[in-house]
This record gives C-alpha cells, structure tokens and sequence, in this order.
C-alpha cells in the first residue's frame, strides 16, 4: 500500500510526506525541481525525506505524460494519489500563462489517467485553491456557491481541474477530493508568500509593498493545520457508485481554512513583532487578479472530517519567523 504525492518538494507536499512516512506509509514523491522559486529551498525540504524508509523520489514533471503513466506499472500497490504539484500564484499568472495551461491542466489529465490505471486505487485527492471564489461577495466562501467567475488566470485552471475530476469521477467511477487551501503560510513555505516576503524584507530593512493601502483581510491558515486536513481526507474517500443504481459521482470538494479572516495589517504587525522592528510600509492599489477578502466555511469538514484548525496567527506567525531566522541564519 503506497501513496503517490506530487509536488513533494514543495511546501504542502513536503509536510504531507513527513507525516504518512511518520505513519508508516510508503511514499513515492514526484517533483520537477523547478525554478518558480529557489530551488535550494525545495531540494532541503526534499533532503529532509531523503533516506527515510519507503520514501522514492522521482524527478519529473506531472505533464510528462509517459513517465508519469509507467508509475502504474512501477508501483501497482498504489492505494492513493494526493496531488499537490502545480504551478502557483495569482501575480505569476499574469506573465507567464502558459505554465500554468501545461502544469495544472496537462499535469491535472495525466494524474487522472495516472489514476484510471491503478487497479487498486482508493481514492484520489487533490489540491484545489481558495482562488477559485474570485471577487465573491458572499463571506464566508462556502462550497456550495457558485464559482463560475474566476478572476486570475491561476483560479480558472484549479476550478477547470475541479470540473474536470467531476467529469472523471461519473465516468469512471473515481473517487475524488478536492481540497480548497487558504493562504497557507508556516515553517519551509513558499517564497512568493505575504510571510515569506515581508519576514524577508523586514530583516533587511526593505521596504514591504502593501497592496489595496492595507484594507485587505485573508484566511491565513497554518501548515500543520492544512496537513491534518488533508490526512484526514486521505482515508475517507467518496462511495463508489452502486451498480444498477443511480447516484451521485463518487466527488467531493472541502475548504480547508483557519475560519478566520484576518486584516492584512494585523498579520504585518505580527511579524513585526515577531523580527523585533517595524516594517517600511508603501501602500499601493489593488493588483489584478486579487481579491480584497478570503474567508473559508468550514463546516462540512468539520462534519465530514473532524477538521479543527488550532493554531491562530498570533501563535503561528511567530513559529514561522523562528523558523525563517533559523534557515537562513538571521
């Protein structure tokens, strides 16, 4: 029994891996290595699982169609695939578009087909993004609303991968979990991150860009937080259809959130305080592709799941600045 997590090295895929080694489980990582951001940065996360037991690593990308199909005959023991890789970020979308048409399109179809072949597979989980409620009105964001006008190119392709599990899932009868994250931050994550970015800044003495002049609120959601969830999923997949009877896909779609919308400015102070100054602060408009305010209902995870998030900002900043202190020696 074998699970396949893409995006390995990278920051949610990293944690997730720890933990089911930490189970026992035997782990099969797939990454690219890109250079979106510092691959330093992805290849120490990824020296962490190096060397555990059960854990393979293989480098290629999830759009590579041959390479990521042959992984069925190379580890047919496969009982679940969490799929994390994907090309991320909302700003990014706006230079480079076709990264994200061929990781998360193309990578998404052949990580269904992946799925389709492995005779023994329970369930197929995958990372959806927040993103998706574009300039939604209605807090908090809740599943059932409708998320038909996404307004980056980013929340377009994670909606079309929800869409396109949906359509493989009836047919296939593939059971399937979406997972919404919302703005996910803590110990090795992401560079092109708010925490990332103004930790950074603030200890240099750089100046921090702070969009929409301040008035902005996000779910800031810590990563234990977001790996207890998508643990939890793992093994509470969908039901399969009933032959003869009929019913609803075997899919799914869960938020996975703090529950908490935060001002942006309380998450700066936060940090400020936790690197013991104060930031330089330019405030400038709204970028395009942004929203002004994320917030998760997370009510059916908590039924379904047993999701609880616990850590707050005021605990969880000050974790990740320790950590960031410690990485790069500050």
């Amino acid at each position: 029994m074998s699970v396949i997590v893409t995006g390995v090295a990278g920051f949610i895929g990293s944690h997730v891996a720890a933990q089911l080694i930490g189970q026992g489980r035997s782990v099969i990582g797939i990454d690219n290595l890109n250079d979106y951001y510092d691959p330093t940065l992805k290849q120490a996360r990824l020296d962490r699982l190096a060397g555990h037991n059960g854990f393979t690593f293989r480098q290629f990308d999830v759009s590579e169609r041959e390479p990521i199909l042959a992984l069925a005959e190379e580890f047919p023991s496969t009982t679940e695939i969490v799929h994390l890789a994907a090309q991320a970020g909302v700003r990014y979308s706006l230079e480079n578009p076709f990264a994200y048409v061929q990781t998360n399109l193309m990578g998404h179809l052949c990580m269904m087909e992946l799925a389709r072949k492995l005779g023994g597979l329970r369930h197929f989980v995958y990372a959806s993004s927040s993103s998706v409620y574009g300039g939604n009105k209605e807090l908090p964001f809740s599943v059932e609303q409708r998320v038909d006008k996404p307004v980056s190119l980013y929340a377009a392709t994670k909606r079309a991968d929800e869409l396109m599990t949906h359509c493989y899932a009836h047919l296939f009868d593939l059971p399937s979990t979406g997972l919404r994250f919302f703005t996910v931050y803590g110990p090795w994550g992401r560079p092109d991150m708010s925490a990332f970015i103004f930790t950074k800044a603030i200890l240099e003495g750089r100046p921090i860009r702070v969009f929409n002049h301040g008035d902005m609120r996000r779910d800031f959601t810590y990563i234990d937080d977001i790996v207890a969830g998508v643990l939890a999923v793992i093994d509470r997949p969908p039901e399969r259809a009933v032959p003869g009877v009929e019913g609803e896909a075997p899919n799914r779609v869960y938020n996975l959130g703090n529950h908490r919308s935060e001002p942006l400015l309380r998450f700066i102070e936060l940090i400020e305080q936790a690197c013991g100054r104060e930031a330089i602060r330019e405030f400038e408009a709204m970028q395009p592709g942004d929203v002004k305010e994320t917030y998760a209902d997370i009510v059916p995870a908590q039924r379904d799941l047993g999701f609880e998030p616990r850590v707050s900002i005021d605990e969880g900043i000050p974790r990740f600045v320790e950590w960031y202190r410690g990485y790069h020696g500050v």
